[in-house]
């Protein structure tokens, strides 16, 4: 079983409230299942920041990465510390 960084969940949860209803369930699920796939491939039980970020990168389409990079922003996420450009 794959659990949350306490904080990450928090910042996790954050994200998703910022993301228009009509597309909050299906990105809230595609990016859990990223995130858990990103854990369990390197043999972790946790999900860290760092495969959450990860997540978002990957299953947001890039003609939305500008207002999900602000949100992560707004919520106190320094992406470019994970290797991300502003």
């Amino acid at each position: 079983m794959v659990t949350w960084d306490k904080d990450t969940e928090i910042k996790f949860a954050q994200l998703i409230e910022k993301i228009p209803v009509f597309l909050r369930g299906i990105a809230q699920e595609k990016i859990l299942k990223k995130a858990e796939t990103l854990a369990t491939t390197d043999n972790r039980t946790e999900i860290t920041k760092k495969d959450m970020i990860d997540a978002f990168f990957t299953e947001t389409p890039f003609g939305f990465h500008g207002p999900m990079k602000n949100d992560m922003i707004s919520v106190g996420i320094d992406y470019t510390k994970y290797g991300y450009d502003k």
